[in-house]
């Protein structure tokens, strides 16, 4: 009898033994399996991501061939769009007023409408080509819209300038600065709008000025109108929770007997 139970016992052990490797071996080939759907799974997210991020890249690339005549509008178009995405995700997390977001959708899509139409019709070009010919500027009639306009944009600059510098407080190395720059950047927008550019290169170069609003106007508005430190610290700090908690502390030691500790 001692020999039958020794041995039941025994093969007992041993069958508990295989049942655990069974086991091991079953959730070691599970693991397997679980490692190499995981490995397949994030390939195939990658592999999506990349198809992602090509279909946005090439898709603006293909806009800016097809649209604007060349690529690198898609380029271009793209950086703007993707930095006032990011812009206004910023200041979504920072609540700023929502009539600042129209005001630079307005302000960029007037901008844009408006130098696409001027540029890409010329209007400027031939504006300065009749003042040319109107008063019988003695240059070459090829350039003469070119003259024209830096002599406009200058004369531009020169007004924008005064009135910045009598308006500004500051001192008069400042002002005189204020002054030059406003001359100097009249004159270069002289020089670009006399040149014909054609619609495509006027309906491109219109979009990049209206993004590029967009991002000034809002970027002003939010430095004028100020960030409410104090609301963004309360969103992010559990104040009620610590309020909250420190009454019910003091409660609890009002409540305590003297010397049962804090």
């Amino acid at each position: 009898m001692r020999a039958q139970i020794k041995a039941t016992r025994e093969a007992a052990v041993l069958l508990l033994q295989a049942h655990i490797e069974l086991a091991k071996a079953e959730i070691a080939e599970i693991a397997g399996e679980i490692g190499r759907a995981l490995a397949l799974g994030t390939a195939a997210l990658v592999v999506v991501l990349l198809a992602a991020v090509l279909l946005v890249i090439g898709g603006a690339l293909f806009l800016g061939e097809w649209l604007f005549g060349s690529m690198g509008w898609g380029i271009v178009h793209g950086l703007l769009v993707f930095a006032s995405i990011a812009l206004v995700a910023v200041t979504l997390i920072l609540r700023v007023p929502s009539h600042l977001y129209v005001r630079a959708a307005l302000s960029g899509i007037v901008v844009a409408v408006v130098t696409s139409v001027i540029l890409g019709f010329g209007l400027l070009n031939k504006l300065y080509a009749a003042i040319g010919d109107a008063s019988a500027l003695p240059v070459s009639v090829g350039i003469r819209p070119l003259v024209v306009g830096i002599i406009v944009g200058g004369l531009v600059g020169l007004l924008a300038g005064i009135f910045l510098a009598a308006t500004m407080n500051a001192r008069a190395g400042g002002r005189f600065t204020a002054l030059a720059g406003s001359i100097v950047g009249g004159v270069i927008i002289g020089a670009l709008t006399a040149a014909t550019y054609g619609r495509q290169v006027g309906a491109a170069l219109g979009i990049t000025l209206g993004l590029i609003t967009f991002l000034a106007v809002l970027a002003i508005g939010v430095i004028r109108t100020g960030i409410d430190m104090e609301a963004l610290k309360a969103r992010f700090y559990p104040d009620i929770t610590i309020d909250t908690s420190k009454e019910t502390l003091e409660w609890l030691q009002r409540r305590m007997p003297p010397g049962t500790g804090s």
